[in-house]
């Protein structure tokens, strides 16, 4: 059976660090950067790529729509 794997992008500069989809990402893979976008904001970023579902619940909630959400199916064999 196939395996979703997921991955995002985010607009760093658009990003304005407010937190939102992290706080709602079931599987805990983003996190705020410690380094700052033109804006001076803290940008969100995926820190455990390896464990993202791809379910798009964080581009779902991002009031300013940064997040683009990639999902790739991995057959096991």
């Amino acid at each position: 059976m196939a395996k979703v794997k997921g991955r995002i992008v985010v607009d760093i500069e658009r990003c304005k660090g407010c937190g939102v989809c992290i706080e709602v990402c079931p599987v805990k893979v983003i996190s705020l950067n410690k380094q700052v976008n033109g804006k001076g904001y803290n940008y969100c970023y995926m820190s455990e790529p390896d464990n993202c579902i791809g379910c798009a619940s964080c581009a779902m909630v991002c009031p300013d729509s940064c997040i683009t959400v990639f999902r790739t199916q991995n057959s096991s064999k």
